[in-house]
């Protein structure tokens, strides 16, 4: 069986930055790391994780709680974050509240047991699970990630929301449009919020009344998207335009579309979000691009940094990840 100093030996470093890499107790640079971990991963060195937790008194893993592992908007920040925690000598227990508060509150519970050293969550509606609330008293770091949970003071990595929607909304305004429908996200939820507040902005940026109607919610489904499409369609003065507020309800409003035969080059669309389904389809759609990749990382990078002290103390911190429009123009 290998040992700690067999593995030093074939990494060609001391026992003591193998010991450093494996628990993560000073910075080493990435390219001494990824030796040390293929030397572990070639010598199938397994250290003793719980002698070693006893003895530091922590577990190097962090518990991830995300709110829909389905959307490959959550998938990719997790892959994100996992990048992250692995070149650091931590693993990830990731969790799935399904936008549901009473999984949300037990996931939250169960990883407190188990002892992760942080958390990453991206909560349910405002946050409002007793588990989430009690975290800010509990002393284990934690960042928000995509959302926050309303009242909670705490470190937070999330998309430039406001002035997406904004982008989106404006560049439908130039467009010619004046009757813009909006599907939004789960009634209390900051993206939704934020977003509804980008599209407001545009509005009356360009003096065009809101109008109530014309506002649905189809939270962050594809059948609520979907169902939100066909109310709005339904209307009898429906909008000439409909901004969809994330990705999965964007796949219902085009399905609605296409079903009446009107695709998107009748209604134009603007999306909150850019997947690469998008390229199969070959439509005219207009796309907020976020970056959940680096979110992830960055989400993971910040709760280090509050695990390893050089954080540990101060105001929490506000990370916006900028995001950018993308106009596909389809070949019609």
């Amino acid at each position: 069986m290998a040992t700690i100093k067999d593995v030093a030996r074939l990494a060609g470093v001391s026992v003591a930055t193998v010991s450093h890499v494996i628990n993560g107790t000073r910075p080493v640079s990435p390219q001494t790391a990824a030796k040390v971990w293929r030397a572990i991963k070639e010598l199938d060195y397994h250290p003793n994780a719980v002698a070693r937790s006893l003895r530091t008194r922590t577990t190097h893993a962090i518990g991830v709680v995300v709110s829909d592992i389905t959307n490959p908007f959550f998938a990719t920040l997790v892959r994100g974050a996992e990048d992250a925690a692995i070149e650091a000598g931590y693993s990830l227990i990731i969790c799935n509240s399904d936008e549901d508060l009473e999984k949300e509150d037990l996931y939250v519970s169960m990883l407190r047991r188990r002892r992760m050293d942080g958390l990453l969550i991206a909560p349910v509606r405002d946050g409002g699970s007793p588990a989430v609330r009690e975290l800010a008293q509990s002393g284990i770091p934690f960042v928000f990630v995509d959302r926050k949970a309303k009242g909670i003071e705490a470190d937070a990595v999330l998309s430039d929301n406001v002035d997406g929607a904004y982008m989106a909304t404006k560049h439908l305004i130039k467009q010619g449009h004046k009757r813009i429908g909006i599907v939004l996200g789960i009634k209390g939820s900051t993206t939704s919020e934020e977003r509804y507040a980008g599209y407001r902005k545009a509005l009356e940026e360009f003096r065009i009344e809101e109008r109530e109607e014309v506002k649905v919610h189809g939270d962050y489904r594809v059948q609520g998207g979907y169902s939100a499409a066909v109310k709005l369609l339904s209307l009898e003065n429906p909008p000439t335009a409909i901004f969809s507020t994330n990705n999965l309800m964007t796949l219902g409003v085009l399905k609605a579309l296409s079903q009446r035969g009107l695709r998107a080059y009748k209604i134009e669309v603007a999306a909150f979000d850019d997947i690469e389904w998008y390229d199969l389809i070959d439509l005219p759609i207009i796309t907020v691009v976020q970056r959940p990749y680096e979110m992830g990382r960055i989400a993971f990078d910040l709760l280090h940094k509050r695990l390893m002290g050089s954080e540990s103390v101060g105001a929490p911190i506000e990370i916006r990840v900028p995001v950018e429009l993308n106009i596909r123009r389809g070949r019609g």
